[in-house]
Order: structure tokens, then C-alpha cells, then sequence
């Protein structure tokens, strides 16, 4: 049983993948979370619900990708005790993490009730979708500790090495999302606030299922107490330190899509739901890489631990390889067929004219992203998860806002051309991590040299 969770043997490539193409659809699925609020709502509602879910959603996007930057610090350790086969060492990992993402459940939940009307002005929202705006945020805000603990439980699932149970999760919750929208929105005319209620419920339900699979399945890689469950100041410095430059990433590539957002809004509601549409195209069009980056994340962890960098390596090849072969599809059918994509999500022509602009541009950034995610995968396994922040800092604040923020305040500018902002930051951020690597390897190679010398 233990070797299902065991990604330090085996064939790479096989091993990779098989871990990965499960990281794939549970990715898939959650997506559907938002995709299936903006689908319901956009066939059904009217244009201010679509703006304020594309928005709303937005922001509740950026948070989550908040926690899941800030959970990375738990997979990593527990994959590196899970490949030293310290068993009792990763649950108290886990025991710790739990005190730490229940602290930072209030704190969400605080923030985005209590400020919702706050955050829905600095979005910048259109005057016509303010109301259905602040009402999903606030929804959304209120089930937040459905999205932390969700996000804890696949942190763990992932450390170990188990990519399947989150996707049986996800999955039924999906089924519980699709059901709420249709019932609140096609059926109720709730619109936005609906999509909101329906898409806490889907989180809600995949908590408690995955509750109650991690607490009564045996021959878990990990042992655990109650007596765990307790503030370990090394533990969590150790989770914080590896968790939060993550988090700050995820943070500042999450604010700058905001600040564009934002300067998208200043066009007029059809330009703000068209870039809305756009994102959750984007979500689904990244999917590939989002996914080898996760597992690129727990594999190298793993191997690390199990003192095999070398296998970690190769990983990183075959990861880069078969991502790209994916944006090579994701980029045509992007790029020529954004419209029908668009459609999926609206039937507004309008909106689905101002989305296909603003996709041409992500279709460049489809041929990026699968060596950009990988190394990002790569260097989170390896612990390097400051430098990770620092290249998400330069690519987020020092290219991709200024350079839409500029292309916009060019006359005529059209969505096509704010988009490029995206392709221009990938590259350099690719740049950023060939250099890292390169520099990593010359430095190991010294260190091995001199040992070999003495």
C-alpha cells in the first residue's frame, strides 16, 4: 500500500505523469467551480451578474491562490519525512499546518465579509455591477473556511503522494456546484448571488468527503494523534518559511490580473466581462501546466528527501517536454477558435467579441507557461521558494502591470494588445529561472570538485 505513495522509484516519466494527470482533472474540476458560476450565469442572468461574478471571482480567485501558495509549505515538508520515511515526523507537519490554516481561516472570513463593499470599490467595478459584485464576494467570504480547509487537506494528499482521493473529492462537489447554479440561477433568478451560494455549497461537501476518506483509510505513509494538532513553533516557522514566499507569489501575480482587471473596467461593462470571460477560458487553456507544476512540486520534494536530485532532474525535462506539447494544441485552438471558447461561457456578442481580443494574446503565453510552471514546480521542491516570490515580484510589478497600464493609455488600444502584458512577464521570468538553474548547477558542481579533492 505504502508504494502507491512512493514517487522516489520507477519510471520517471511514468511516475510523473501518472501522479499528475489526476492533479490534472481535480484542477479541471475546480475550475468548473468558476466556470460553471460564469457559464449559468452568462446564459441565464444579465450582463451586470456576469461582470460581477467575473470579478467577484477574481478576487476570490486571488485569495485562494493565496492559500494554496501558503498549504505549498505542507506539501513540502510532508513529501521531504515522506521520502526520508520519517512517518511520524510528517504528522506532526500536518497536525501543525492544521493549527496554522485555522487561524488563517478567520482571518479570511473577517476580511472579506466584514470589507466586501470596500473590495468591490478598489476592484474598480462598474457602477451597473456594484451590487452583484459586493454580493458574491461577500457569499464567497463567509464559506472561506471551506476553501482553506479544502486547500490543507489537498496539500496533504499531494505531500504524500496521492493525487487520486482530491480528484474523487472534487469531483462529487462539482456534480453539487452544476446542481446549485442551475437551481439558484436558471431556476431562482438569483444571478450572481446564486452562483455564489452554490459554489460554498460544492466546497463545503468536498471538505467533508475528504474529512472522511484521510481519517479512515489505513496504511497511510504518515502517522497521526489528536496530540498533533498543536502550534509547534519550529514546525510552522518551517511551514511559513516555505509556505509564505509561495503565498506572496501567488499574491502579486494575483493583484497584478487585478490592477488589469481594474484597468479594463475604466472601458465599460462589455470590455470588464469580456476579460472576465477571458480568465476563465485561461483557466481551463493552463491546466496542463498548472497541474505538472503541483506535482513537479511533491515529486522533487520526495526526491529531495530521498537524497536523489538526479531523478528530480530528469522530472523536470519530461515535465517541460510533455507541458509543451499540450500549448502547442492549447495555443492554436486558442488563438483561432477563442471565440468558440467564449461562446461556452456567454451569449452576449459583444462580450465574446471583446474576449476573443483579449485571448489571441494568451495564446502566445500557452507556448510560455509549460517551461515557466515547471521551474516554478522545480524550485518549490527544491526549497527555493524565495526565489519563486522574487521572479513572481519582478514579472508581476516590473513587466506585466506597467506594461498594460501603458499599452492602455495608448489611443484605440484594443484587449489584444493589454493582453501581451501577460506573454511579456512569462518570458521574462523564464529568463529569471534559466539563470537560477544554470547558476545552481555551476554551484554543485564546484561543491562536488572540492569534495572530490579532499
Amino acid at each position: 500500500m505504502e508504494r502507491k505513495y512512493n514517487l522516489t522509484e520507477g519510471n520517471i516519466l511514468g511516475t510523473l505523469t501518472g501522479f499528475a494527470v489526476p492533479v490534472f482533472f481535480t484542477l479541471f474540476l475546480q475550475a468548473l467551480y468558476g466556470g460553471i458560476d460564469l457559464l449559468v450565469v452568462g446564459k441565464f442572468a444579465e450582463t451586470e451578474d456576469v461582470s460581477g461574478v467575473a470579478t467577484g471571482s477574481m478576487l476570490l480567485s486571488t485569495v485562494t491562490m493565496i492559500i494554496t501558495g501558503l498549504s505549498m509549505g505542507i506539501t513540502i515538508l510532508v513529501g521531504e519525512k515522506t521520502g526520508m520515511r520519517k512517518s511520524d515526523e510528517a504528522g506532526k507537519a500536518i497536525g501543525s499546518g492544521i493549527c496554522l490554516f485555522a487561524v488563517s481561516a478567520a482571518l479570511m472570513t473577517v476580511i472579506t465579509t466584514a470589507g466586501s463593499g470596500f473590495l468591490t470599490g478598489i476592484l474598480n467595478a462598474p457602477a451597473e455591477a456594484v451590487s452583484q459584485t459586493s454580493s458574491y464576494i461577500l457569499i464567497c467570504g463567509a464559506g472561506s473556511v471551506f476553501i482553506v480547509a479544502y486547500n490543507v487537506l489537498g496539500a496533504i494528499f499531494r505531500g504524500i503522494g496521492d493525487s487520486r482521493t482530491p480528484l474523487m473529492t472534487v469531483a462529487i462537489a462539482c456534480v453539487v456546484n452544476i446542481a446549485g447554479d442551475l437551481l439558484l440561477v436558471a431556476v431562482f433568478n438569483m444571478g450572481a448571488a446564486g452562483a455564489a451560494l452554490a459554489t460554498v455549497a460544492a466546497q463545503a461537501v468536498s471538505v467533508v468527503i475528504s474529512f472522511i476518506v484521510i481519517t479512515k483509510r489505513k496504511n497511510l505513509p504518515f502517522e497521526f494523534s489528536k496530540d498533533y494538532i498543536k502550534f509547534n513553533k519550529k514546525i510552522i516557522g518551517t511551514e511559513l518559511k516555505l509556505g509564505i514566499p509561495v503565498a506572496l507569489q501567488e499574491l502579486l501575480v494575483g493583484i497584478s490580473f487585478l490592477v488589469i482587471q481594474t484597468i479594463v473596467n475604466s472601458f465599460g461593462v462589455t470590455a470588464s466581462a469580456g476579460v472576465g470571460v477571458a480568465e476563465k477560458v485561461c483557466v481551463f487553456i493552463m491546466l496542463v501546466p498548472s497541474a505538472y507544476m503541483q506535482s513537479m512540486s511533491a515529486f522533487v520534494a520526495q526526491n529531495m528527501g530521498a537524497c536523489n536530485p538526479e531523478r528530480a532532474k530528469k522530472a523536470l525535462k519530461y515535465g517541460i517536454m510533455t507541458a509543451f506539447a499540450a500549448g502547442l494544441v492549447m495555443s492554436y485552438i486558442t488563438f483561432f477558435h477563442g471565440d468558440l471558447l467564449s461562446w461556452i461561457f456567454s451569449k452576449d456578442v459583444g462580450i465574446i467579441a471583446a474576449s476573443q481580443s483579449y485571448l489571441k494574446a494568451y495564446a502566445i503565453d500557452c507556448l510560455l507557461t509549460p517551461f515557466l510552471f515547471c521551474f516554478m514546480g522545480y524550485y518549490n521542491g527544491c526549497e527555493k521558494t524565495l526565489f519563486v516570490m522574487l521572479q513572481g515580484l519582478t514579472g508581476a510589478f516590473f513587466v506585466r502591470i506597467p506594461t498594460a497600464y501603458l499599452i492602455s493609455r495608448i489611443s484605440g488600444a484594443t484587449l489584444f494588445q493589454i493582453g501581451l502584458a501577460t506573454p511579456a512577464s512569462s518570458a521574462v521570468q523564464i529568463i529569471l529561472c534559466l539563470s537560477m538553474f544554470i547558476y545552481m548547477e555551476r554551484k554543485d558542481r564546484i561543491e562536488r570538485n572540492i569534495t572530490e579533492r579532499r
